[in-house]
């Protein structure tokens, strides 16, 4: 994106299915993106959810008490809508709609209750995650004893969304360039009137939602989400974001907590900067490893020492930012729309082959794969519509999530220290904070410790090489947490789940029959 920093967690666990995207995407498909505009179902009543026996207030008993009415939505899902507050602290005043999607238990043996699962982002759809990639969310063990449960969450996709922009001004705010040298007043002058804009029109768009997409809000509709489906304890998978989402939940919640897997960890004490810094250091290192790896290979497009081609790769970065390359839609590749389609494939070690392929293409002055790449990570199609509303709901929900600051000397020292901390991305990783300190409704979280105190044991999965939730976070987390135990996966990419067998056999084991491993199994395979 041009002209707004690529500091997110969003994409996530649908992203770390980009090899097969990638391999799609270079080949030339133009299907790569799947169509929703329908259901394929017949929209027939199938089943009514009989809702768990809650004990709460009673402005929030007809949100517990609601039955949800699943139609067939084809391909062996169904389909539902549960209604919850608006503002969980004045239940009653107004109302969202929470999007859900169910593959029912398909196995013979005894159903173990819903697992919900959440993708990441945030902004994240899980709904789309469970129905279009159910065999990469879940394994077919769990899919055989659990009701597998996507679900947007507030803000998001087929909920009650935040929507700011036609897709026209969005290819505008995520991919103009902006004038002037990048940090000078003319650029930060520009880049703070287009967040303006893109703030303002999120109000106007979605006025009384804008405040209320936090993730402590998420958490509360998650409970409601276990009792509407009979659940008397939330069995839940979440990836990314979504462990930030689970770990409030068992904060909030931790005698409700069932058999809750967290992988790709965020560390709940970390400030918006600290995120900034471990994602800049994260994707640094990543790229350090892609290096590595294309170096030993005839095709790669970097001669000399790793430290030889990441120099390169900041002197591209430089280059477009300079002199920004034209695609053949027309629209301009500078360096924050490079540093995006760096990044896509930098989530998932075996879509490294085809960053090679487009760094070879941007250095003989073409930009059209590294522009595809940028869209996949944007979610814009090929006939420039957008398949969701992630880049609304990120911004939304993080900028109610964390306080962002726009004193100018910490600015400053903020950017020397990313640079510091991470030299070829650093310099364009920088002045994140502005997007979030011109929103309308400002965040009251402040960062601190989870332990959900009498919580069941939670397992929380990091990866070494994850460029996204660096390791470091894991660790933390688990650490923070009265009932947490750490699997470590020893590899590269986001999140663990779907690419480790043996990290796959210890989560799909504490889900079948609870079993915990008595410590770190540092899986390596």
């Amino acid at each position: 994106m041009t002209a707004h920093t690529p500091r997110r967690r969003r994409r996530s666990v649908s992203l770390a299915v980009a090899a097969l995207a990638v391999t799609v995407l270079v080949s030339g498909c133009s299907t790569w993106f799947v169509d929703r505009s329908s259901s394929g179902g017949s929209d027939r009543p199938v089943a009514e959810s009989t809702p768990a026996a809650e004990d709460v207030e009673a402005e929030l008993r007809p949100f517990y008490d609601q039955v949800l009415s699943w139609t067939d939505c084809g391909g062996g899902f169904q389909c539902a809508e549960a209604t919850a507050p608006l503002d969980w602290q004045s239940p009653s005043t107004s109302e969202i709609k929470l999007a859900l999607v169910k593959h029912p238990a398909s196995g013979p043996g005894e159903r173990l209750g819903s697992l919900l699962v959440n993708p990441g982002g945030p902004g994240g759809s899980g709904y789309d995650f469970v129905k279009d990639s159910l065999g990469f969310a879940v394994s077919d063990t769990l899919q055989a004893q659990y009701d597998v449960v996507g679900f947007d969450p507030r803000g998001v996709g087929r909920s009650s969304a935040i929507s700011c922009l036609t897709d026209s001004e969005m290819d505008s705010y995520l991919y103009d360039v902006l004038p002037g040298e990048r940090g000078s007043q003319q650029w930060l002058d520009a880049y703070t009137a287009s967040s303006t804009q893109f703030a303002a029109s999120c109000e106007k768009n979605s006025p009384e939602l804008l405040g209320h997409v936090d993730t402590v809000s998420a958490a509360r509709d998650l409970d409601l989400l276990r009792a509407t489906l009979g659940d008397s304890k939330l069995n839940y998978l979440g990836y990314s974001y979504g462990t930030f989402l689970g770990s409030t939940y068992a904060d909030l919640y931790p005698q409700k907590v069932g058999r809750l897997v967290l992988d790709g960890a965020l560390d709940p004490t970390s400030s918006n900067f600290d995120v900034s810094v471990g994602q800049a250091v994260g994707f640094e290192n990543a790229m350090k490893a892609y290096m590595a790896d294309c170096l030993t290979k005839s095709s790669c497009p970097f001669d000399g020492s790793v430290d030889d081609g990441m120099a390169k790769i900041g002197d591209l970065l430089a280059q477009v930012d300079a002199s920004p390359i034209r695609a053949g839609d027309g629209r301009q590749l500078g360096s924050s729309s490079l540093l995006t389609a760096i990044i896509y494939p930098l989530y998932d070690a075996t879509a490294w082959d085809y960053l090679s392929d487009m760094f070879s293409d941007v250095m003989a002055g073409n930009a059209d794969y590294a522009m595809q790449f940028a869209d996949g990570y944007n979610g814009r199609n090929p006939d420039g519509t957008y398949s969701d509303n992630s880049t609304e709901a990120f911004t939304a929900i993080n900028c109610l999530d964390y306080q962002y600051t726009n004193d100018p000397a910490v600015v400053q020292k903020q950017n020397a220290d990313l640079v510091a901390a991470a030299p070829t991305i650093g310099p364009w990783w920088s002045y994140g904070d502005i997007s979030c300190d011109v929103w309308p409704d400002k965040s009251t979280r402040t960062p601190h410790a989870v332990t959900a105190q009498g919580a069941a044991p939670i397992i929380v999965v990091g990866t070494t090489g994850d460029p996204a939730t660096p390791y470091a976070w894991a660790e933390g987390l688990a650490g923070q947490l009265s009932s947490g135990q750490l699997v470590t996966f020893v590899g590269e990419g986001h999140t663990a789940y779907g690419s480790s067998s043996c990290v796959k056999g210890v989560v799909d084991a504490y889900f079948i029959s609870g079993t915990v491993p008595a410590s770190d199994p540092r899986c390596t395979s």
